[in-house]
């Protein structure tokens, strides 16, 4: 999520933005959500672990993950959405508000369409009042998958939401789904294993130093949170943070 400037108007899905503010889980997210871990077991292995207990139940939460595979946000949605009780808000490119089923879907299930090609102000909006609303984020910092499957250089848009939110941030690792579906292929391959890593929740606010600037606390926002990601992946994944202790 990269850091909204002006843009040119450009076409939008249209969602409902009250619904899309609901915490509530809707019969549809919780079909779902069920769907997915049983189709995800039936491929993989999929371990989970980590203080799930840890996450707030209630006020505004971001849960901030790496990016190596589209079974990512499988993983996150399949579990985590009945561990939580709560509504997962999701950050997804707009393209595909236009394919058939899935648009509809994602129209239903909380997700914020994003224009990839330029800094989204309209996405920004929607995910500041997500978090204004005390409901949880999810957010992919790299903004794409990696095409290496190692740690990419992140957007600031996450920082920003989380200095100006106030909201929590929960870091989550998740290694070699890369493996369970590469990329270029339609469904994911059968066997293997997949690790999802839930981090210890913290505030941004809480790690900077005191009268830091604007400018500096968020780019050592942008640090911090990507440290805490690669704390919880496999070696392999770490990329430009492999030297760091997390």
């Amino acid at each position: 999520m990269t850091t909204p400037t002006r843009q040119r108007p450009s076409a939008k899905p249209v969602i409902d933005e009250e619904e899309l503010l609901e915490g509530r889980i809707s019969p549809l997210i919780r079909t779902v959500a069920f769907i997915a871990r049983t189709l995800s077991r039936s491929f993989t292995r999929v371990r989970v672990e980590g203080d799930l207990a840890a996450i707030p139940r209630d006020g505004p939460v971001i849960l901030a993950a790496n990016h190596i595979s589209n079974a990512d946000p499988v993983l996150v949605g399949a579990w985590l959405t009945p561990a939580l009780g709560r509504r997962i808000h999701w950050l997804g490119k707009k393209e595909m508000f236009g394919w058939p089923v899935v648009g509809w879907m994602a129209r239903n299930g909380g997700v914020v369409p994003v224009d990839r090609g330029a800094a989204d102000v309209d996405a920004f909006r929607m995910a500041s009042r997500v978090l204004d609303a005390g409901q949880v984020l999810m957010v992919f910092p790299e903004g794409t998958r990696s095409p290496t499957a190692e740690l990419q250089p992140p957007k600031d848009g996450l920082a920003m939401l989380a200095l100006r939110t106030g909201a929590t941030i929960v870091p989550i690792g998740v290694s070699n789904t890369d493996r369970v579906w590469p990329r270029g292929r339609k469904i994911p391959k059968p066997g293997g294993h997949a690790t999802m890593r839930i981090g210890k929740p913290f505030k941004i606010a809480d790690l900077l130093p005191p009268d830091i600037d604007r400018k500096s606390a968020k780019r050592l926002a942008t640090t911090l949170i990507m440290r805490r990601i690669a704390a919880l992946l496999d070696p392999r994944h770490r990329g430009p943070y492999a030297a760091d202790d997390g």
